[in-house]
């Protein structure tokens, strides 16, 4: 459930600002003053400087790796990376929430809640404290594709946490005793998330796309969770853990040869398990309006969007560019005009949500409640525009470096660079993925920008979902779909 308690923290930041605070934000109105009785000398406003030149974008240049793949089908990838005597470690096992039968929604999540708990050597009380030790840290993520367990610690203990976090994945305790406190704690978590109207409006989306394939599914209940049992939780882990479907990614400074032993020698006897596999999602287009009422609100939540390419297609970055342009930047259009120019929203943002073999465009924002309608207005309106005239080579400039300068940031730590490779491993992509990218996101065109929009990001093809006071939107919705249908 990473991806959606990730967004709760986003939602929850931008449903802070409430519309009271955005008139508060607005200039007053000046008031006419008295005409002065002697003249006033005017004040000469400062002429903005010019910035300087940005510099020209340069390719990302992927650090030598070692990789090697053990007898059972576990791959490793090792990157030394820096000076600073620490290391940075990932294990990613291809077995989350979309690996989950209908009826056992959060089983991967209580599994992942688990491994925190001990190994059959250790309690959870030794298992921290070795961490400790090593000067380092240890965290278990459970997402739709894969459970994820980071961990970091100085660069003399490298081989000792490989082999902890050898022994955490193969030799789980799985205490029962626990798992009545853990079901507590993801209960209230999951009812949180769904107290949150920019979660209602995103699980109501993903329904429509995705329908009944795992990545439409709602959050689980407190009865689904309380149904969980232990020897489910066992069951998952016999079923779908296993060395073919994980893979070791290390980066910092270290001793290779001493960690490749390190390595061999931790995860080599680790059972073969099932061949990698993900059910690919067949995504479904659904021109459609939902609205879910939340009475009184004072602000409305938006999500429009509707199914578009993965990582693996040719489009992908063009689609990145365009999305940037669009509305998944702070200098966005729909940014710059439902924010910056109404004053309807305080941060809307539009993003592309990738899982295997497909993902997904959407604009979010929420926005003032009695603005409901002339914000769907706008947001189509700048579509609509990308669509017709191409944008200047100025204002694509200014995006592609902003692309190409994000891409440098998430790869200027050992923790983004694993990041990327396990981006590659699940995917299926080429290192050339990494190592052009900064040249192909400053290859693309203004044309192929508005080429993109029309052919992705279509509005009669669109998705909408609007949380808020039904008594007031409605109308406003209804305004705007009869002023879309004359458009038409």
């Amino acid at each position: 459930m990473k991806i959606l308690l990730n967004g709760l923290l986003c939602v929850a930041l931008v449903t802070a600002s409430t519309p009271a605070a955005l008139a508060q934000a607005k200039p007053a109105k000046p008031k006419t003053a008295a005409k002065p009785a002697a003249a006033t000398i005017p004040v000469q406003s400062t002429p903005k400087e010019t910035p300087p030149p940005g510099g020209t974008p340069r390719d990302f240049k992927l650090p030598a790796k070692e990789e090697f793949t053990l007898s059972n089908g576990l791959k490793a990838k090792l990157v030394p990376y820096g000076q600073i005597p620490k290391v940075t470690m990932l294990v990613a096992i291809q077995a989350g929430n979309v690996h989950e039968e209908a009826k056992q929604v959060g089983i991967a999540d209580l599994l992942g809640k688990l491994l925190s708990e001990g190994t059959t050597t250790l309690s959870a009380a030794q298992l921290a404290d070795k961490v400790a030790r090593m000067g380092g840290s240890l965290d278990v993520s459970v997402g739709m594709d894969q459970t994820q367990i980071y961990a970091s610690c100085l660069s003399e203990f490298a081989p000792d946490m490989v082999a902890l976090l050898a022994d955490v994945v193969q030799h789980p305790a799985l205490p029962e005793s626990e798992l009545p406190r853990i079901k507590a704690d993801f209960k209230r978590q999951m009812n949180l998330a769904r107290a949150q109207p920019g979660t209602q409006a995103r699980q109501k989306f993903t329904a429509s796309l995705y329908g009944n394939h795992p990545y439409g599914r709602p959050l689980p209940t407190d009865a689904e969770i309380d149904a969980l049992t232990m020897e489910q939780v066992k069951a998952f882990y016999q079923s779908q853990y296993g060395a073919q479907r994980t893979a070791v990614f290390v980066a910092g400074k270290f001793d290779k040869e001493a960690l490749r032993d390190a390595i061999t020698k931790a995860w080599v006897s680790m059972p073969q398990g099932p061949a990698p596999h993900i059910e690919v999602a067949k995504s479904m287009t659904r021109p459609n309006v939902v609205t879910l009422d939340r009475p009184s609100a004072p602000q409305s939540t938006i999500v429009i969007g509707l199914p578009v390419v993965d990582p693996t297609h040719p489009d992908y970055i063009r689609m990145r560019v365009m999305n940037s342009l669009l509305g998944g930047s702070f200098g966005s259009r729909i940014t710059r005009n439902i924010r910056e120019d109404k004053g309807y929203t305080y941060s809307p943002y539009s993003y592309l949500e990738t899982h295997y073999r497909t993902g997904n465009w959407s604009q979010n924002a929420d926005v003032t409640t009695q603005e409901t309608g002339n914000s769907l207005k706008e947001i189509m309106y700048e579509i609509e525009r990308l669509q017709k005239t191409p944008p200047t080579a100025e204002e694509l400039k200014g995006i592609q470096n902003y692309e190409s300068g994000l891409f440098v940031l998430r790869n200027s730590t050992p923790g983004g660079i694993i990041g990327q490779l396990n981006t590659l491993e699940l995917h299926g992509l080429p290192d050339s993925y990494l190592t052009e990218q900064v040249k192909n996101i400053n290859a693309v065109t203004p044309q192929q920008v508005s080429e993109t929009a029309r052919k992705y990001v279509r509005p009669e093809a669109m998705t909408i979902v609007v949380v808020g006071d039904k008594k007031i939107i409605d109308p406003q919705i209804k305004k705007f779909q009869a002023s879309r249908k004359k458009a038409l």
